[in-house]
């Protein structure tokens, strides 16, 4: 699980003013909510006088109170403002006392958290330091569009769910419906790939036959001035965008590390087509929805089998976006461990082929 990123952790809808939610980020415990103003906090879930979870507290909009013994603290930067046990004669300087505190941002109806790299063990928190990056977000064109999400639990570890993610052969075999595709419909496919800063990139080409997208945006433009180009971007984010002149379809989808055998999906599209149809977006979530609910008990099935610790394998081209993900991993944590420049595991461009 990496740290140094940012992590979609709710969707807005599930945080409301004046309440607390719990979430788990990385195996973080945080508690988050919004205050006056609507901003989203997030905080560590777990007072740092007794480790009393602080989500059990009381929050009036400006602080979090602690339900053990009543320390408050401000949600925004975790500083203590108050312990009611001390009395006048005491010194203890309350403002050098902080629960854990992330940066928290909000995007494309979600909330997300800043998880920075671990602290020395056992040691306290502190003010945090401003992440240096932006939280991402969909890219969109201009204009007006509409936009849904959805998301779903998958019982792997995040690795195991991104690999899928990105797995160009399950296609036929594990999203089979008959308004989409069937097993009937596999053929052989091209496609370049380029590196990019901490990913890679399915260079724009025009998308497979058998994309919903693809089929619904041929209906606005002619078939070959359809294009699409996929991203996957360390640590977790694919963003995908098909374009057709001046219309457009983007989505970026997540796989978020909640423990270390598990993990959560979230997908959030945005488009400007069919904007004129009063179900559009409830009809793109039923597709989506169904497209995860399959990968969702795929990863389940597949769980049964990795309990036994079986050998895998990745072969060929298909997989090779698996084997560089992999390798950027692996390359980003030893630059990290060794303070020198990230090298990629892709030279230069290539051309892989597979059939799905």
């Amino acid at each position: 699980m990496l740290t140094g990123f940012w992590y979609r952790a709710l969707s807005s809808k599930q945080l409301e003013r004046g309440q607390l939610r719990k979430a788990m980020l990385l195996e973080n415990p945080l508690v988050l909510g919004r205050d006056r103003a609507g901003r989203p906090f997030a905080l560590r879930d777990a007072c740092p006088h007794r480790g009393m979870p602080l989500s059990c507290g009381r929050f009036d909009g400006k602080e979090v109170e602690c339900s053990y013994h009543g320390w408050r603290f401000d949600p925004a930067s975790g500083q203590c403002q108050h312990i009611p046990s001390l009395t006048s004669e005491q010194t203890l300087k309350v403002d050098r006392i902080y629960a854990g505190n992330y940066a928290c941002e909000e995007r494309d109806s979600f909330v997300w958290v800043f998880i920075p790299d671990p602290g020395p063990a056992g040691a306290g928190f502190t003010r945090r330091e401003e992440p240096g990056i932006v939280a991402p977000q969909v890219a969109t064109f201009g204009g007006e569009y509409k936009t849904a999400y959805l998301s779903a639990n998958l019982p792997c570890n995040v690795d195991h769910g991104i690999i899928g993610l990105m797995d160009p052969a399950h296609g036929p075999f594990v999203h089979q419906a008959w308004w989409w595709r069937s097993r009937h419909s596999i053929h052989e496919k091209q496609k370049q790939f380029e590196p990019i800063p901490n990913g890679f990139r399915m260079s724009a080409h025009t998308p497979s036959s058998n994309s919903a997208p693809y089929k619904l945006l041929r209906l606005y433009a002619d078939a070959d001035s359809i294009t699409t180009t996929i991203d996957f971007v360390l640590p977790n984010l694919r963003y995908e965008t098909i374009r057709a002149g001046t219309y457009w379809f983007s989505s970026l989808t997540t796989v978020t590390p909640i423990t270390r055998d598990r993990c959560r999906i979230d997908v959030v599209a945005c488009w400007n087509i069919f904007r004129w149809m009063p179900f559009g977006p409830s009809l793109l979530k039923f597709v989506f929805a169904k497209f995860v609910e399959q990968d969702r008990r795929t990863m389940e099935l597949q769980s049964e089998g990795l309990k036994h610790n079986p050998h895998l394998m990745l072969i060929d081209d298909a997989d090779r976006p698996a084997k560089w993900y992999f390798g950027l991993k692996a390359a980003h944590l030893e630059a990290k461990g060794t303070g020198a420049a990230m090298k990629h595991p892709m030279a230069a461009p290539v051309t892989l082929q597979w059939r799905s």
